[in-house]
């Protein structure tokens, strides 16, 4: 079997991530994966995975993307996966045009892959027209029944994001040099109840949330310290500022880290006291939230989306209302004397394995003599 893997780039972001997980687990099993992106910094580690990358700037909101459209077309023909995988709106849109020109019984299967509450119009309807479309979670499944109810129900397939249980599991601890490196970088962490905020650094993430928390603990006398990892793209730098300047206005600013992008999140995530969702939209599904849990640590988010659908299953208490950041720090200061009891492991279908071979088994469904 042959797929080709459609996304904007590769980079960073949870997309991103999926993809990597993809290509890798597919090709585990024999599967013939290529992707194409306009590149990024994680090219290397997916074509050492097993999958081929093809360089295509196909993620620019612009009419040039359009001009690509001629160019997936004949890649299309020369390759002939069996399946073409949309991952995101403007590569989506260029790979179903292209693949409406090619004729009908040149034509592979097409899913697209609903990986976030995109906002409802035209644009974003192209991710509701694959043959199969992969909701990543339950209250991805409504918002596509809900706002594109021309989907036929039975075309969604749910499959949620998933963790590596031998890379993720309550035992794993970072290595001795790692956290040498860690205190040695990050010296003001040492002794604190360290709250980790990880994503990039956009306004829906809910950073500004984060601050008051943190003083209503530093009242309570509890030596709490936010840790921010994530990076801000261009176009985002004045909300860093925004959120800079409301902490040095909350006279908190020696409790706020930020780690900037990082390549170790895992061993981030495993040190930190305790994990949060602060977003005042809900996530789609929330992929460091389920890391964390599934390192053993306690993780706290706002009660809504993907994380409220993680936290029901595996720590309710964990639920706090959109907004309440007083329950939030009650909460909060309430695991700082006690911890909460949480799962031994993470189960399916929160699995990789669960995962890849839920996918292959939505390609099969439109190859079924691959």
């Amino acid at each position: 079997m042959k797929i080709v893997h459609l996304v904007p780039s590769m980079e960073s972001g949870g997309v991103e991530q999926v993809v990597m997980e993809l290509g890798s687990g597919l090709s585990s099993r024999g599967v013939e994966n290529i992707v194409v992106s306009g590149g990024g910094r994680l090219v290397p580690r997916l074509e050492k995975e097993g999958s081929r990358h093809i360089l295509m700037p196909i993620g620019k909101k612009s009419i040039s993307t359009l001009f690509r459209i001629g160019a997936l077309r004949a890649l299309l023909q020369a390759v002939r996966p069996d399946i073409l995988h949309l991952h995101s709106r403007v590569p989506a849109w260029a790979g179903y045009l292209a693949w409406k020109k090619l004729p009908p019984e040149d034509r592979p299967g097409l899913v697209t892959s609903v990986h976030g509450f995109y906002s409802v119009n035209r644009y974003s309807a192209i991710m509701s027209r694959g043959e199969r479309v992969i909701a990543v979670s339950n209250c991805i499944r409504d918002y596509i029944l809900d706002h594109y109810p021309s989907t036929p129900p039975d075309h969604i397939r749910i499959i949620p994001n998933a963790i590596s249980p031998d890379q993720y599991h309550p035992a794993y601890s970072p290595s001795r040099e790692w956290l040498t490196g860690w205190f040695m970088s990050y010296p003001e962490l040492k002794g604190k109840f360290t709250l980790c905020l990880p994503g990039r650094i956009t306004r829906l993430k809910g950073h500004l949330d984060l601050i008051p928390v943190v003083r209503q603990l530093l009242e309570q006398g509890i030596p709490a310290h936010a840790v921010i990892v994530g990076e801000a793209k261009k176009g985002k730098e004045e909300y860093k500022n925004e959120v800079l300047r409301a902490i040095e206005r909350s006279g908190v600013s020696q409790s706020f880290t930020w780690t900037g992008h990082r390549q170790d999140l895992r061993e981030i995530l495993s040190t930190c006291s305790v994990t949060l969702s602060l977003t005042k939209s809900p996530e789609a599904f929330g992929k460091s939230t389920l890391e964390a849990l599934a390192l053993g640590k306690p993780v706290a988010g706002y009660a809504h989306g993907g994380v409220k659908e993680q936290l029901d299953a595996f720590l309710p208490e964990g639920n706090v209302a959109v907004g309440d950041t007083a329950a939030m720090a009650n909460l909060l200061a309430r695991w700082h004397t006690q911890p909460p009891p949480l799962p031994r492991q993470i189960p399916s279908p929160y699995n990789m394995q669960d995962m890849i071979q839920a996918h292959l088994d939505v390609y099969q469904e439109l190859t079924p003599y691959s």
